[in-house]
């Protein structure tokens, strides 16, 4: 695929969308910090309908100790994984109380530090929550799950055989970062989730159709 598919690619999907936001429920940056680490192998819908139930009663670090493990474990209980992701979550309040005085760092290293967050939260915390595009060394905060992995290597994008090869080889491929970079993940992420399904894609009322290289397009 060549920059200027990759271009027209990026402006349909912005002209279609253009002020994207992500489907998670978040008043914070240490709201979408939960919400993304309870996120993991689990829907949106089914995230915002814990955290719904639990911020109006716990939305800071301090104020989950305060209520305890087991009562936050109650409260996500109905998200996979909730035991796991629970015992994260509170040893994450934990740090952020004793190292961060109860703040969510502006900074990937510390944020990859914390229990339950990988590369791809850090990012979209640092993207979504504080507008970040890159670091003071240059680096974007592009994250990258497995809808915008499949999107991106399904398309002709960007190939990757794993995830942070995905993202670097978008970060490379992509023009006029300035000018997409920044909501380029959401434009991904929602096009992957609702027109570039995993297993019957919507060729047929996909908008980028024509530009994408997949060879076995469907006509719904």
């Amino acid at each position: 695929m060549n920059k200027e598919k990759r271009h027209q690619i990026l402006s349909r999907l912005r002209e279609q969308n253009p002020h994207p936001e992500t489907e998670l429920e978040y008043s914070s940056p240490f709201e979408l910090l939960v919400a993304v680490t309870l996120s993991a192998q689990a829907t949106d819908v089914g995230v915002n309908k814990a955290t719904r139930k639990l911020f109006p009663v716990a939305n800071t670090p301090q104020a989950i100790l305060d209520i305890g493990h087991d009562a936050l474990r109650d409260y996500i209980k109905t998200i996979g994984l909730f035991n796991s992701k629970a015992a994260n979550v509170y040893k994450m309040c934990q740090i952020l109380v004793d190292q961060h005085n109860g703040i969510v760092p502006e900074n990937r290293e510390a944020l990859e530090a914390l229990p339950g967050v990988g590369r791809k939260t850090a990012n979209v915390v640092l993207n979504t929550a504080f507008g970040w595009l890159k670091d003071n060394e240059g680096r974007y905060f592009l994250a990258v799950d497995t809808h915008i992995q499949r999107l991106a290597n399904r398309s002709g994008y960007a190939k990757g055989k794993t995830v942070e090869q995905t993202e670097q080889a978008i970060i490379k491929n992509t023009p006029n970062k300035k000018e997409f970079m920044f909501n380029l993940h959401h434009w991904f992420i929602l096009h992957g989730r609702y027109t570039c399904t995993a297993r019957k894609p919507k060729c047929g009322s996909c908008i980028i159709e024509d530009l994408c290289d997949y060879k076995e397009k469907t006509e719904s």
